[in-house]
């Protein structure tokens, strides 16, 4: 019992506001404090409505000790683990992690990382004498599957050497956050190694701008080039090298970028084979300049001498996806000389706050056509963004015509010059049939020739399965009826589609023929003014429902933006009837309900409860306006909803809400 109450003062000290704590809860702080005293048995073996309860006092650590036993008695620890991430990031942001899993990967991510590096929070502050523990980093480097390169990571190499192993094992993307100068940050380069070529990442992020950085990745593990700028550094770097040591050292650092000089050969002194093709496109004369700082077998005698050297070579990793978050024109440059001869790559995402430049998209093509017209190339995923023009698009479409999957995001150019569609006209019957199965278009503006293009690719692609088209503004006086049409007659395998700030409200009689024709399971009409142009809101809103609950394939429904407001009780009507919608997602966020117009929408959902348990998004409404009766809603609807709820601040809203009137 005294053991209990200091824990209960403990809890006091820490949060005020709890001061007053059931009995119930005074327990659950003590078993969270003594668990260890307690014994994993004593925990496991309690009752599961007092382990549901207890789920929310315990530590990330006793969460992941306590899950697969857990799990075995068809207890889930999801909320747990949500409620972790609730405290981390405050009780006014929606958490929205649907499994267990990725709940608790989502945890251990953010986590590791700050007590990794020493980064601090407010959490970490509050939990850290649970945190900066060994078994902590252990549980976690278990788990995570992306892991940041961010300062350096000396502690990889000594102290902290058995995560290093553990990272390799579960690592599937790593992220180079921070630019590495490739002669002085030998560590950094090394851990890079170890999980690229020893490990199973297969993805790699770079959100830092580093052409240098970026031609070293990219060097073997797929491209046989090398730079300009990576090859002057290997120069430079021979240049000081004393070469005899490096004569001593030569049948040990076999593999990486030392390659066989002519000398060697002079004296039948083979080297062990790489499991990469050798680098054609350096000249036999620059061969024997290679760089000891860069060498992968170098790197692994240098910072792991114990484990003695290993059979052969160094492996070399296969990246399998590439995303660059900050790509600038010498980006363009190593990329668009390595791209041909990357056949393992994928997927390719590259992104820029500001728009290409024509000579950097259209290298970009001329280089995935050289690479398409190999058998060996996968590529079959690309992200660019942000192009200057919907113009580039078709560029890009006929360079690849194998892919499976494309986003693009388009900032129409106000200055400079323009490169014309070469078939704008409303149909080109020379296409080909393309094998898109998903197709995201994000652009500001349009003309309509360019949407006679975007509409002539969709008809194109009878294998779409996912639409994300947003932002798609057209001239005053045109109609989106041409887009919702062409979806109808040629797309009939959708299963996802998601309309983003595009005009609909004089489309009703198209989205209605697109439900009867398409089974969807997704469908998102955000910021679309549905309502904008509707004589009868009510009633169209009500054929709009009537034709949603024929779908018996839709899980997923959002309205967000749409100024629903006072006709939010119209979509109770989802679930009445015969055949009610099988919903589990509904999302009406941002739509000015106010709080008597959701608890009439609740008083009606509860005469028609969904049939199963619905995540209703209600982020971004007034409820300050009557915080009580806001309440009273969410009660009502605590029974068969699980509810997404953000605060709102009127004074601080209000304006940004009238300002898209």
């Amino acid at each position: 019992m005294l053991a209990m109450g200091d824990t209960a003062r403990k809890a006091d000290q820490i949060n005020r506001k709890d001061a007053c704590l059931t009995l119930k809860e005074i327990c659950f702080l003590a078993v969270r404090e003594h668990y260890a005293a307690l014994g994993f048995e004593a925990v496991i073996d309690l009752p599961t409505p007092l382990i549901k309860g207890l789920l929310l006092h315990l530590t990330v650590c006793q969460l992941d000790e306590l899950q697969p036993a857990l799990n075995k008695r068809g207890i889930s620890t999801h909320a747990g683990w949500i409620g972790v991430l609730q405290e981390m990031r405050g009780l006014n942001h929606a958490i929205n992690f649907h499994t267990e899993e990725e709940a608790k990967h989502e945890v251990m991510r953010i986590i590791f990382t700050l007590v990794f590096y020493g980064y601090t929070s407010q959490f970490v502050q509050k939990n850290i004498t649970h945190l900066n523990t060994p078994s902590f980093l252990l549980a976690a480097a278990k788990c995570i599957k992306y892991f940041l390169l961010d300062t350096p990571v000396e502690s990889l190499t000594s102290e902290r050497r058995h995560l290093l192993k553990l990272l390799e094992k579960g690592i599937r993307t790593v992220c180079v956050s921070k630019c590495m100068d490739l002669s002085d940050r030998k560590t950094d380069l090394y851990v890079l190694h170890r999980l690229l070529d020893h490990g199973v990442a297969k993805k790699v992020v770079i959100d830092v701008k580093c052409s240098l950085m970026l031609s070293w990745i990219l060097l073997n593990r797929g491209s046989q080039f090398v730079s300009p700028e990576l090859r002057s550094l290997m120069q430079r770097k021979m240049a000081t090298c004393n070469l005899q040591a490096y004569s001593a050292i030569a049948d040990r650092a076999s593999c990486g970028l030392c390659i066989k000089t002519a000398a060697s050969e002079d004296q039948d002194n083979h080297v062990v084979p790489c499991k990469r093709l050798k680098l054609d496109c350096v000249e036999e004369k620059e061969c024997g300049k290679a760089n000891l700082d860069v060498d992968l077998k170098f790197l692994c005698q240098t910072f792991a001498p114990r484990e003695g050297p290993s059979a052969g070579a160094c492996p070399w990793g296969q990246i399998e996806s590439l995303e660059i978050r900050k790509c600038v024109s010498d980006t363009f440059t190593v990329l668009n000389n390595a791209l041909p001869t990357c056949f393992f790559l994928r997927s390719l995402t590259l992104h820029s706050i500001t728009s290409f430049r024509d000579a950097d998209v259209l290298g970009l093509a001329k280089a995935l056509k050289t690479l398409t017209e190999s058998c060996r190339s996968s590529l079959t995923e690309l992200s660019v963004s942000v192009l200057p023009y919907a113009g580039l698009l078709e560029f890009l479409l006929d360079a690849n015509p194998h892919l499976t999957s494309l986003h693009v995001e388009i900032q129409t150019a106000m200055l400079g010059s323009r490169l014309l569609l070469r078939h704008p006209g409303a149909e080109d019957p020379d296409m080909p049939e393309l094998p898109l199965q998903k197709l995201s278009v994000k652009v500001a503006e349009l003309q309509l020739t360019d949407l006679h293009f975007i509409t002539n690719v969709l008809r194109h692609s009878p294998h779409l399965t996912s639409l994300h088209i947003a932002g798609m503004r057209l001239p005053t006086g045109s109609s989106q009826s041409l887009l919702l049409s062409t979806l109808s007659g040629s797309n009939q395998l959708l299963r996802s589609l998601h309309l983003e700030d595009v005009k609909l409200s004089d489309c009703l009689p198209e989205i209605l023929n697109l439900l009867r024709n398409c089974k969807l399971e997704e469908l998102r009409l955000n910021d679309c003014r549905l309502l904008e142009r509707w004589s009868d809101k009510q009633e169209s809103l009500h054929q709009l429902v009537c034709a949603l609950r024929t779908l018996p394939s839709l899980h997923t429904l959002s309205l967000a933006q749409n100024r629903i407001a006072k006709n939010v009780c119209v979509l109770a009507d989802l679930f009445s009837g015969p055949s009610p919608s099988p919903l589990k997602r509904l999302n009406i966020s941002s739509n000015f309900i106010l709080p008597a117009e959701l608890l009439e929408f609740s008083r009606r959902l509860r005469k028609h409860p969904p049939p199963q348990r619905l995540t209703l998004d209600l982020r971004k409404n007034p409820g300050d306006r009557d915080p009580d009766t806001w309440s009273s809603a969410l009660h009502r609807l605590q029974p068969f909803c699980v509810s997404l709820v953000e605060g709102w601040s009127s004074s601080n809203t209000m304006a940004d809400y009238i300002s898209n009137m």
